[in-house]
């Protein structure tokens, strides 16, 4: 048997390691499994150099969300030492207007109404309606536990954000795209989209799975993710 091979796995929004704790158990047989550091920073260009930074020299690497843009950053940058790419419940094109104005909104709400206020009334729109409760519960202390500081510093990164679709035409290692089938903030076709412009991508829809795939369904999550690290 090869010995595990780097893999950094990368949060989205006011998420933390826990987000990745089913991944980390799951496939500790065949990963060597850092969690990104995107905590501290207000653009997606700063989280991508702070991972790159930390990682060893060649790796392989999943985001979901938030952590999708930073890893298609980070393919941009150094496409050379990242060996594969997977893209779970992301997005690769730029807020419209539409979109930031939400985002906006909810900085505002969250500072006026509390933080948590938000977190609960999106919580339906981050996991599937027949979710575990404990799961959905598991999600708004993981946000909270992340709190609004750092929630509106990502806000704003996500906000700056390139559009990253017309580079993902340059992708070259295996790449995996992700993404629940009843995802409402980022919808299936947004995969389909991504799936495309990647050379050989590899399409995955989880059934009865949200957004927050990766704790809704961790054993189709971490399926594909061995068939992905085995390619």
């Amino acid at each position: 048997m090869s010995d595990p091979q780097p893999l950094i796995l990368v949060p989205g929004l006011s998420c933390d390691a826990a987000l990745w704790r089913a991944q980390v158990d799951g496939l500790a047989d065949v990963a060597a499994i850092t969690i990104a550091d995107t905590l501290q920073d207000d653009s997606i260009a700063a989280m991508a150099t702070r991972l790159l930074d930390a990682a060893p020299e060649r790796f392989a690497i999943a985001g979901l969300s938030m952590g999708g843009y930073v890893a298609m950053e980070v393919c941009r940058r150094a496409p050379e030492r990242v060996t594969r790419l997977a893209l779970l419940d992301t997005n690769a094109r730029a807020d419209n207007a539409e979109q930031v104005a939400l985002r906006r909104f909810a900085i505002r709400t969250a500072r006026e109404r509390g933080y948590e206020t938000v977190i609960r009334g999106s919580v339906g729109q981050l996991v599937h309606p027949q979710a575990d409760p404990a799961v959905v519960e598991a999600v708004v202390t993981m946000a909270l536990r992340v709190g609004l500081d750092t929630y509106e510093a990502q806000q704003t990164a996500i906000i700056g954000r390139i559009d990253s679709l017309p580079a993902l035409a340059d992708v070259t290692m295996p790449a995996l795209v992700l993404v629940g089938a009843e995802d409402l903030l980022t919808p299936p076709y947004y995969a389909e989209e991504m799936a495309e412009a990647i050379p050989g991508a590899t399409l995955v829809k989880v059934p009865r799975c949200g957004h927050m795939a990766t704790m809704e369904q961790p054993e189709a999550v971490n399926h594909a993710l061995r068939g992905w690290l085995s390619a």
